[in-house]
This record gives structure tokens, sequence and C-alpha cells, in this order.
């Protein structure tokens, strides 16, 4: 059987099972036990097996599990092509699921993770990860359209996008965010004049350079940073519907929209994410990008505790 075996940290970097980055990771630089095993159940890791490129194995201990790892295990089921899942997680006893689909197996990773990431009086923001590549099938839309520059840029941003951005009307509601690798937290460099609905009015012109998780209300500003934070580091998109309460003085603001992040290389090491936003309410104007079918997945919180 080939078997090809990655382990997620808690922070949600990837790395090889055997590897010396592994090893750095556990602290332990010649394990004479099954240092995968102790690092899933102790260290907040996810192992991710792929068995004969036809089942992908998921080990993890949910109580232990973080966001960061939560996320990067997510996308990477999302954009695989397998689309059988074996769930293996510890709740007193070791326990398995087998799961034939990849958006009911991100589903049901939230679940379990639900004792960590439930929503409480004082946790505001959910989210309901989706498969981007299904924008590329539907209507045209605000989010296809800078799907398909993606695609067609190859991932690499140049002054085009804007251009495009501008031609096709989409410029009022971007955000760019800038991502470096030496440092970690990601910044503003762009913000559109039409998310002025839930930030102050001139904040999108005294915010560029600042760190994303440094907005008005801190608590959004930390839960939405670390989803650029991932995507930067997989290089993969991400399309979720996003509900959030957003404290805006004088009241709060609650909104309920979709979101496109995508990566974008650049000449430097700095990787630019884009997030392409529409708001979603109870008229038919308002229906989403992607029409979910009658039997669409539960909503979970990826707000830590």
């Amino acid at each position: 059987m080939n078997r090809l075996t990655m382990l997620v940290s808690a922070e949600g970097t990837w790395m090889l099972e055997d590897s010396s980055e592994f090893r750095a990771a556990l602290g332990d630089p010649e394990p004479d036990y099954d240092g995968a095993a102790f690092a899933v159940k102790n260290l907040g890791f996810i192992r991710f097996q792929i068995l004969d490129k036809s089942i992908i194995e998921i080990d993890l201990h949910p109580r232990n599990v973080e966001i960061p790892a939560l996320l990067a295990v997510q996308q990477q089921i999302l954009t695989s092509h397998i689309k059988l899942f074996r769930l293996k997680y510890f709740d007193l006893g070791w326990k398995s699921e087998i799961i034939c689909s990849a958006e009911l197996a991100v589903a049901r990773l939230s679940e379990l993770c639900a004792p960590r990431f439930a929503l409480s009086a004082e946790d505001r923001f959910l989210v309901e990860p989706q498969d981007y590549r299904r924008l590329y099938e539907s209507e045209q839309g605000p989010l296809q359209l800078m799907a398909q520059k993606w695609r067609m840029s190859f991932g690499h941003f140049d002054p085009s996008v804007i251009a495009f951005a501008i031609n096709k009307d989409l410029l009022s509601r971007l955000i760019i965010v800038g991502v470096r690798p030496a440092r970690a937290e990601p910044v503003f460099r762009f913000i559109g004049d039409g998310h002025t609905n839930w930030l102050d009015d001139n904040y999108h012109l005294h915010a560029i350079g600042g760190r994303v998780e440094d907005q008005p209300d801190k608590t959004y500003g930390q839960w939405v940073s670390q989803f650029y934070k991932s995507v930067a580091s997989t290089g993969q998109p991400r399309y979720d519907y996003v509900t959030a309460s957003i404290q805006r003085p004088p009241a709060t603001y609650t909104t309920h929209y979709e979101r496109l992040l995508l990566p974008w290389k650049t000449p430097s090491d700095e990787v630019l994410v884009t997030l392409t936003s529409r708001g979603l309410g109870a008229d038919a104007a308002d229906k989403p990008s992607v029409i979910e079918p009658e039997n669409s997945l539960p909503r979970y919180s990826a707000m830590s505790s």
C-alpha cells in the first residue's frame, strides 16, 4: 500500500512525519516511540495520510486541535480530488468514521472540534467553508470574476489586477493584505471604500500598512487575521460564508456575507491575499454565488475560546 503521511502542527504548519522539522517540533531528536501518535494525542497535531491515492485518513484529538491546524486540514480536504475519508479521533478511546464527501468531512471535523470552538455568549463569528472550484462552474458574479482573473494570471499579482478590479467594478469591495514569512502578522495594503459600512468612514485611508488584527474590533481582527495567514501559507484559495457581529460604535454591526480569499505571488517574499466579498441577505438578489442544495452543510464556529 502506498502511503503519504503528513502532519499539521497546532500552528497550521505542514511537515513530513520523518522530517527533522517534525522531530524539532516534537522536542525529541530520536524518539523511540510513535512520535506522530504522541503529537496528535498531546500536542494538537493532526495526522493527514493519503492511502493509494484513493482514501484520506485523518487522525486528531479534537479537544487539543487549534484553529490554524483545523483550517489547514479543511482547506486540503476541499482542494483534494479524493472523496473518501476516514476520520480517526480520540474521545475517551479511539473512534473511526468513514465519510464519502469532502464537504461532509469538513463539517464533521467542525462538529468534532465544537467543544473547542462552540459558540458562547461572547463568540460572535461563524464560518462555513465552501469549495472555491465551484465558482468556476457558476454564473458570473464578483467572486467568479476574481477567481477567473487569479487563474488566468497563474496566481501572480501585477498592476493589471487593480485595473481589472476597476474595469469590473470590484475595487470598492476589495481588500488586499500582505503576509511575509518573516513577519507573521498580516498587514493591510489596500481597503476599498465599500467597507465603510463596518469600518469607520476614514479607517480605510489611515489603516494601510497597519496590522489586520489591530482593527477597531480587535477580537474580529485577530479572528480574521488567521484566515489570511492560512491562505498565504497554503497557497490555496478559500471560499466561505461568514456571519459576524462586529463591534462598531455606537452599535454592533451584524453581517452575513460570502468571501473569496486568493493568494498572489509577488516579486518579493510577500504574499498578497485579496478578499472579495458580497453581502448575503434574505432577498433573492442576495443569494450566494454558488447555490447550495437543500441539505446544505450546517454552520460551525471557527472562533477560538
